[in-house]
């Protein structure tokens, strides 16, 4: 319970079906969030916490605030600031959802004896023939099924998601029902251990390595120079440090990570119809035989494209019926069909062979 209306609601409809409901709050990390008012746009601060102890005293349900700090610096903060230093982007909530909501929490939940955990994502599992699926919420506009690509099925087998089968005024109408302090509450909205927003600045105090280098344009001609990686994702705009300028509008195309080169070039050379994704989870269990025509999205907040998804092992290639833009490493390609999410894994820069060269050309230049 994050103290958001969603987990509330959540918890508040479960009680209601006659669940003996455990509320449980995680403290991700120690921030000065004293101060934030009932308006921030972020979440875990104390006003939060106390929000999700009210819904648990109205519900009749017992609360705990558990912690798990040094999980989230492991498995979310440091993997974030790790992707940015190699010229990745990450998506964290991916991290927090994998590790710690649904592998620590689970863990934790099964001391507890609670035989299901429930959390205020916008999805939905649905049981056939003995076997779960992970399907999108009734709300196109809040759906999260996207971020639950890495689900198993003896992971659905233990969730809840009471709030995907409505929309988001109906949840809020619900709160204002069951008279719950959080039915007008914002939604949270910044990456939630950066209030602020600023996350070039978190990333820069926390580097190990700084990887800088040349920016230059797809014919190598050097047109300026960067402090570092870090500072860039695939299909940015601003911000980019070239001397003189170049008299149009140029784009991050492609980051090299070994070299510290950023390649810039045109918003057409962001435009690709393929590519390939490592860490591939089959929410069925198993890979299927053979390609796959389905519709695959890059990013949380873009759009399902029809694409054809041939699964390699651990691996797997997506070959779109249309060019899509930005293909960005680090970030999820999700695959879809008729609202079911059939899987996912994390966008690579190149296909596992090549990815192999490239690893050993890097390591031989840091060797030198």
């Amino acid at each position: 319970m994050s103290g958001g209306v969603d987990s509330s609601v959540a918890a508040a409809l479960l009680a209601e079906q006659g669940y003996e409901v455990i509320g449980v709050t995680m403290r991700l990390f120690d921030a000065p969030f004293e101060n934030a008012g009932r308006l921030s746009k972020s979440c875990c601060s104390l006003e939060d916490v106390e929000d999700a102890r009210t819904t648990c005293r109205i519900i009749g349900a017992k609360h705990y605030y558990m912690n798990f700090e040094s999980e989230f610096r492991e498995h979310v903060i440091d993997y974030f600031v790790g992707e940015y230093e190699n010229g990745r982007t990450p998506h964290p909530c991916l991290a927090c959802n994998d590790r710690l909501k649904f592998d620590f929490l689970v863990r934790r939940a099964e001391f507890m004896d609670a035989d299901l955990v429930a959390t205020g994502h916008y999805a939905q599992v649905k049981s056939e023939d003995g076997r779960f699926r992970l399907m999108s919420a009734v709300d196109p506009l809040k759906d999260q099924a996207y971020v639950l690509f890495t689900l198993t099925q003896d992971k659905l087998a233990k969730l809840a998601l009471p709030v995907g089968g409505y929309t988001k005024e109906q949840i809020r109408s619900l709160a204002l029902k069951f008279g719950l302090p959080v039915a007008d509450k914002p939604d949270s909205q910044d990456i939630c251990f950066i209030p602020a927003g600023n996350y070039k600045e978190f990333v820069d105090q926390r580097l190990e390595t700084r990887k800088p280098g040349a920016v230059r344009d797809s014919n190598g001609t050097v047109l300026g120079s960067h402090d570092g990686v870090h500072g860039f994702t695939i299909g940015q705009r601003k911000g980019l440090p070239i001397s003189g300028g170049t008299g149009r509008p140029v784009f991050v195309t492609h980051i090299n990570a070994a070299t510290g080169d950023i390649t810039v070039g045109d918003a057409k050379d962001l435009l690709k119809t393929r590519l390939w994704v490592s860490g591939v989870n089959w929410v069925a269990g198993a890979a299927p035989k053979g390609p796959v025509n389905c519709e695959a999205r890059i990013r949380y907040n873009g759009n399902n494209a029809a694409a054809t998804v041939t699964p390699h092992g651990d691996w797997a290639e997506i070959e779109f019926e249309q060019p899509v833009r930005a293909i960005t490493p680090g970030q999820a390609a999700v695959f879809f069909s008729e609202g079911e999410v059939l899987g996912g894994g994390l966008i690579e820069p190149a296909p596992p062979s090549e990815l192999a060269i490239s690893e050993r050309l890097s390591e031989a230049v840091a060797a030198r």
